[in-house]
């Protein structure tokens, strides 16, 4: 499947779609797949602003440095190629729940 082809409106769509496929799935990923979900999902929603707290609790700080490693990785690419990715990511894992045809 050519997602490249696909409209803004149809993309957005199958990106929802996507993101509530991934959300509800029983299934447990790997925690680097966990990490692009998360990245891309941000960078396709404009929402890639890395927020640093001062005084992490725990295991916050490396956490947070997982993440933010994860948005640099990912700050390459448009929010359409985000969307993309998210939804081939999201198909390579799911494709019993996830068909796309």
């Amino acid at each position: 499947m050519d997602l490249e082809r696909y409209s803004e409106e149809d993309l957005d769509r199958l990106f929802e779609l996507a993101y509530i496929k991934v959300s509800e799935t029983e299934q447990k990923f790997p925690q680097d797949v966990l990490l692009y979900f998360y990245a891309y999902y941000k960078q396709a929603k404009n929402e890639s602003d890395l927020k640093v707290t001062q005084n992490p609790i725990n295991g916050e700080q490396l956490v947070d440095a997982f993440k933010a490693n994860a948005i640099f990785q990912v700050k390459r690419f448009t929010k359409r190629e985000s969307k993309i990715r998210y939804i081939q990511l999201a198909r390579l894992h799911l494709e019993d729940e996830f068909p796309l045809e």
